[in-house]
This record gives C-alpha cells, structure tokens and sequence, in this order.
C-alpha cells in the first residue's frame, strides 16, 4: 500500500511540474542527482536555459526522485505533446527506447546512450580524448608520481574515463602510478559526496597529489577532500574550477550543455535529426578548461603539450585506445 502511495504522488508531482500544453515545446528529464549537481544534470539545465533565453520557448522539465520516475516522466511529457523529449544519461535509455516506440511521431534524445530507433537521437562522446589531455596535465602537475581518479557508477562508460585519463598520464611520466576506485555499482554512487571524499583521502595518504572526479554529485566530495588536504582536482563534465579557486588544476569538459542546446534548437528549426552523434576533441564536444580560477596552475609547458597533444589526436597522430571497445585499457 506504500508503494502504491508512493507511485501516484511521484505520478502526481511529475504532472504538477508539466501540467500545461506543451505545443511541441521540447522537455528534459534530469536523471538522479538534480540538475543543481555542479556536474553532468547541471551542464544540461544550463543548455537548456540557453535555449530559452536565445528563443523565447519555454521547456518542460522534470528531476526524478528514484528510477520509477523515469518512464512516467517520459510518457508524461509524451502524453502532452512535448517534442523534442531529452533523456539524461544511460540509465534511462530502457524507458526511451519504450516510450519512443509508442509515439512515433514525437522526437526524443538521449545523452550517454544509443537508442536505435527512427525518432530518437543519440549523442555519446569520446570521454577517453578529454581524459586523456587533463591525465597529461595531471601527470605533469603531479610531484608525488602518484595521482588518483575517482569514478562514480562502476561501468564502462565511466571506466573509459579511467582509462583515458591514465594514458595521458603515463603519455607525461611512464613511471607514475595512477589509483583508480569507483564509489559504487548503483545510481546512488552518483550521489555520494560524503564516500567521495572518503577514497579521496584514501588515495592521498597513498601518495595522490592530483585526483581525477568523474562522479557526478559525488565528485564534490572528492573536490572537498583534496582542497583540505593539499591536494589539486580535476572537475569533469561542466567547469568545475571555480567551486575551489586555485586548488582544482582544471576540469574535463563534456559538453552537454552544447547537445542539449542543439537537440531543442534543431527541433524548434524542424531540423532535427534522428541516428548517433559522437562528440570528440575534433567536434568540441570534449576538452579542458583554464580560466581566472586555475590558469596559475597550468603553467606554459602544460598547456603547449596539452594543445599539441589535442591536435595530435584530432589528425589521428595520437590513438587515444577507448576502453569501450574491449573492456581493457592498454596502461594500469
């Protein structure tokens, strides 16, 4: 009977959220976390917040609470005619590919999954080209040899971060020693500063000087703990440099915000376009960040073999190996 109480009040707070015609206005459904994570759901609102302000059109939104919400917040905003219906992450690519089914008619995304259907659109990025770039200049920060990278969910996805990250480190310094953990294997290690912080400390009183967070909401612990310690951090996903002014060496950029954008723009031009998109360094969709709050950090020699490094990989001089292909990463 909980349950059952439960079920109808979220059903209830998502059609609260939504409850005027939507007229083809494009929706959002942030995934665990909320979209004021500092992180992945954050670097989405604000794409969509842009799309507002440049054009007038109002979206729908809605920020689950737990995974049942994920398919009603879909087929909610379904019900109403929302086109295009943006999904947050991979985890809600089971309720996508159903709904979508349902409504051919109506134009659907997701970020961090392919969905293979004639009405949806897929937008993944090359996560190991980014990584790869901020491992060099955590390489070259380091002073201990070690650093560390703090992963959220253990999947593959983030794995491929990981691995990334350690190829351009040991790309750097081939004796360094790079510690990699993952907070959990549920949607709760998305979400989980408090455990973040606590393997932050973990790696650093192994010798971590400079510790990778590709962790959502969990990587503000890992933040956290490396600025008390004495540490550098690296952000990922938006530029999280300026949560500990010169104490986060730069950010890994994923450029949701950019996806996100386009996918509501395209719709409203009637350019929208189903099938998979894959953003890498060559397509902006990844990168570094150096801005007022860490530009001390990076200093000359850095960021020159970060920005050859870049080119490199773009023209195909550099193979960035994505752990996605096999499951492996060439360097520990």
């Amino acid at each position: 009977m909980i349950k059952k109480l439960l079920a109808t009040a979220a059903l209830t707070a998502i059609m609260a959220v939504s409850a005027f015609a939507a007229d083809d206005k494009p929706a959002i459904v942030f995934d665990i976390g909320g979209k004021f994570d500092k992180s992945f759901n954050e670097s989405m609102f604000n794409g969509s917040e842009k799309f507002k302000a440049e054009s007038g059109v109002a979206y729908g939104e809605f920020e689950i609470a737990n995974e049942a919400q994920r398919e009603q917040a879909i087929r909610n905003f379904a019900d109403q005619g929302y086109s295009p219906i943006i999904a947050a992450g991979f985890a809600q690519a089971a309720a996508v590919e159903k709904v979508a089914k349902e409504y051919p008619d109506l134009k659907f995304a997701i970020v961090d999954m392919v969905v293979d259907l004639p009405n949806v659109q897929s937008i993944v990025f090359k996560e190991q080209e980014g990584s790869y770039l901020v491992g060099m200049l955590a390489g070259m920060a380091s002073k201990s040899g070690t650093v560390g990278f703090v992963g959220g969910m253990d999947i593959p996805l983030i794995r491929r971060f990981g691995c990334g990250y350690a190829q351009g480190v040991k790309a750097v310094k081939a004796d360094a020693k790079v510690i990699q953990n993952m907070t959990g294997d549920t949607g709760a290690a998305w979400n989980d500063p408090v455990k973040g912080g606590e393997i932050t400390k973990g790696q650093m009183s192994q010798g971590a000087d400079v510790v990778f967070a590709a962790a959502g909401g969990t990587g503000l612990g890992v933040l956290q703990a490396a600025a008390d310690g004495g540490a550098l951090s690296i952000g990922v996903d938006a530029n999280q440099n300026h949560l500990h002014p010169g104490k986060v060496l730069t950010s890994m950029l994923k450029r949701v915000d950019v996806a996100v954008y386009n996918v509501m723009k395209s719709g409203k031009d009637g350019a929208f376009k189903p099938g998979i998109q894959a953003l890498g360094l060559a397509e902006d969709g990844v990168g570094y960040a150096v801005d007022d709050n860490n530009k001390a950090l990076i200093t000359a020699e850095m960021a020159a073999a970060a920005e050859k490094a870049k080119t490199d990989i773009i023209s195909g001089a550099i193979k960035v190996h994505d752990y996605m292909e096999d499951n492996k990463c060439p360097v520990e």
